[in-house]
């Protein structure tokens, strides 16, 4: 048994938890402020180029003690181990997860079966080198001679929704090659696509590990029909690379062997961004850029590894996050970036989190009597402050928010960044704070109004503040400090997995749908509709009869 199969809610630490919720739960931030001046200090971590307060949070050094106290008791240390040791820690697919291999320094030994599978990473990554630069630099070139311009990444899932936010946070150190992403089985968004592009010039990653997926097959054969329509068969050695492990389907696609980049059974999907997946990342940014990310992954992982969990990023943030969603019954978080660059970070980091940790059957293979898993959403600062901060900041529901910044803009513009580091200080600060009914009564008697008329509106412009946040404000968004930001995120899922005695690195939720459409996909292109319950047999029929008048 590769990991402890403990139930939290049996530990000491839960029962001292609940207890200790009770006693605490009418403390407010500007309470828990006034009675330590040095708060802020005692509850902020300093690491590299991060910093991370965490003051600003419904808890007291109590509480952490006795979370930390809880991770102890469900081995949490001893699970991080055998993680890094390269155990069986998802068993339900019998696989090792060993994404951190993807980013360990080449002197590191991760042994696997007893082979070192550091020295097979670095190959592939020599691999990725020499294939990006050549792209890059215009010595690869299509089949009319001519430079690449565009790169489109054909995936769905893991094999997007990373090379994708990354690719859009790196944008600043872009080259000239412009990346498209093809993820949806909708033809419209592959047409879309296809529209502006010149087949003369495109180079198209597709990105399956075992070369089936439907949506993504679907999309790759699409676009290579459309490619043919221009070139011969021939030609699609020039123009396509794949990253996948069956080898069979890649070359009845047509695809050149020097163009093929393998994916291991140790990496999820979903954290699979730092491999070959990350292909279209090197050819966006540059090789060197993408390394520059994986060090920056593998800083935060020696810190994840090594730090007393006290002062450990991850298991502190992952805690946090514990005792809002397990004690004050907290569903959802918000992440919020504040820089445009990280517009898809959430979307990114929804899969994560989301297909990792919602689980409701245990490492035991029992029902959960607990909450697991957190809902993830969130958009750009400032623009979510015009959209749905009024549901955090007067709402009815608890919604704990990581906010994230950076002290230095990219274009230089400090007019700019001023401005928007401004709104991340002072949101988080009323977001605590609030305004109280004497301080809006105040305000009101400084105008022209009514008394009357005061005391209509006053309701309405109270804040009860005492809404938690942590503040994540980091140097500069660089490859290297984004590799850490992911990083610190994926070793999050990791611990709250652990506290929640599940397996986080299996999705069997996704595939029942996947199963069904197979079926349903035969109802509409045959004669014949299989049984179904009465709506879904209806609406069948209706799409079909559509259809035919169409």
């Amino acid at each position: 048994m590769a990991l402890q199969h403990t139930n939290p809610t049996t530990t000491k630490a839960w029962g001292k938890l609940t207890r200790h919720l009770a006693d605490t739960k009418a403390n407010t931030l500007k309470e828990l402020f006034r009675e330590d001046p040095k708060r802020a200090q005692k509850h902020t971590i300093s690491w590299n180029d991060f910093l991370v307060d965490f003051s600003k949070n419904r808890l007291t050094q109590e509480t952490l003690d006795l979370l930390m106290e809880l991770a102890n008791e469900v081995g949490l240390k001893d699970a991080i181990e055998k993680q890094y040791g390269g155990e069986t820690i998802n068993q339900t697919e019998d696989r090792a997860v060993l994404h951190t291999a993807l980013r360990a320094k080449k002197t590191d030994v991760v042994t696997l079966d007893g082979v070192n599978i550091v020295s097979e990473v670095y190959e592939v990554k020599a691999h990725i080198k020499a294939f990006t630069d050549a792209i890059i630099s215009g010595e690869k070139k299509g089949y009319t001679g001519k430079t690449f311009t565009d790169v489109v990444n054909i995936g769905i899932g893991g094999s997007d929704l990373g090379p994708a936010m990354v690719t859009e946070a790196l944008k600043f150190y872009g080259n000239h090659l412009k990346m498209h992403f093809v993820s949806n089985v909708d033809g419209d968004h592959v047409y879309e696509t296809l529209k502006g592009l010149n087949p003369e010039t495109t180079l198209f990653v597709v990105v399956s590990k075992t070369f089936t997926t439907q949506e993504t097959l679907s999309n790759a054969t699409t676009i290579k029909n459309w490619f043919l329509k221009h070139a011969e068969q021939e030609d699609v050695a020039k123009h396509f690379a794949a990253v996948s492990t069956n080898t069979e389907k890649i070359a009845e696609f047509g695809i050149s062997a020097d163009n093929v980049f393998p994916m291991w059974d140790w990496v999820g999907g979903r954290f699979s961004l730092w491999s070959a997946v990350g292909l279209s990342i090197a050819l966006a940014v540059g090789y060197d850029h993408f390394d520059a990310m994986l060090e920056g992954a593998n800083d935060m992982d020696v810190h994840f590894k090594t730090a007393d969990f006290q002062e450990n990023i991850p298991v502190v943030l992952a805690m946090i996050s514990i005792w809002y969603n397990n004690f004050y019954g907290a569903e959802t978080e918000a992440i919020i970036p504040y820089t445009q660059y990280l517009s898809r970070f959430s979307a990114y980091l929804q899969q994560g989190i989301m297909e990792s940790n919602g689980k409701s059957v245990d490492r035991n293979g029992e029902r959960v009597t607990y909450e697991t898993g957190t809902i993830i959403w969130g958009e750009p600062g400032t623009n979510s402050q015009h959209a749905f901060f009024q549901l955090i900041h007067q709402g009815t529901k608890l919604i704990p928010a990581d906010f994230i910044g950076f002290k230095t803009p990219l274009h230089g513009d400090n007019d700019h960044h001023n401005k928007l580091m401004a709104n991340f200080f002072a949101q988080t600060e009323a977001l605590m704070n609030g305004k109280t009914s004497d301080q809006v009564n105040d305000e009101l008697v400084q105008t022209n109004m009514s008394e009357e008329a005061r005391k209509l509106l006053l309701p309405f412009k109270v804040f009860e503040g005492n809404k938690p946040t942590n503040t994540l404000l980091i140097d500069k968004l660089t490859p290297k400090s984004l590799g850490s930001l992911i990083a610190l995120y994926e070793h999050k899922i990791f611990v709250q997995g652990i506290v929640w005695n599940i397996f986080s690195y299996d999705q069997w939720g996704v595939e029942l749908g996947k199963q069904l459409a197979t079926t349903v996909l035969n109802d509409i292109e045959g004669q014949e509709i299989a049984d179904h319950d009465g709506s879904t047999l209806n609406l069948l029929e209706t799409f079909k009869n559509e259809q035919v008048i169409s």
